[in-house]
């Protein structure tokens, strides 16, 4: 990963659909990447096969370096739910987690997205300047409510999740 050095690290960066193939690359990411929830190789073939529409995955040098699962709200397809976003260690700093979302926005499943979600715990201080990022470049308001107590993960050790939804997404600015 000798790429990631100098000032054209993030250009080498490419971003694409993740195939079936990509499955257990990916779940050995979420492994290496520590602070996430890692599910199983199971939940990653199914999103990589049903929902590489709304997924990518960035490669530096043929390698994965991040991944970003997602999906349309069934309840509101206006409303693109950002599961994971996935990058690194090695890579971070570089604008990957930021390129992984502008690469599913660009996609033509999500030409009707208006809002997009994530649930993200409040220690998750990457996940938040990340998102709140994203809605900045977009021009988009923030709102954080309350998603899941503690108590909602039925004595899982696992910190409550906050809903922040951003919109309306605009086209990106330069």
């Amino acid at each position: 990963m000798d790429s990631l050095k100098g000032p054209d690290a993030a250009a080498s960066v490419v971003y694409r659909k993740p195939t079936l193939a990509d499955a257990a690359a990916v779940h050995t990411l979420i492994q290496r990447c520590g602070e996430l929830d890692v599910n199983s190789r199971y939940a990653y073939l199914l999103l990589c096969r049903d929902f590489a529409e709304t997924c990518a995955i960035a490669e530096l040098e043929r390698e994965p370096v991040g991944f970003a699962s997602g999906y349309l709200k069934p309840s509101d397809p206006s409303v693109l739910f950002i599961w994971q976003v996935a990058v690194s260690p090695d890579a971070r700093g570089f604008g990957v987690g930021k390129g992984l979302l502008r690469e599913v926005l660009g996609r033509p499943a999500c030409d009707r997205v208006e809002q997009m979600e994530a649930t993200i715990t409040p220690s998750n201080q990457a996940s938040w300047a990340l998102f709140h990022s994203l809605a900045r470049e977009r021009g988009a308001l923030c709102a954080r409510s309350l998603a899941f107590r503690v108590q909602d993960f039925g004595g899982q050790q696992h910190e409550e999740e906050h809903l922040l939804r951003i919109g309306p997404i605009e086209e990106r600015r330069e």
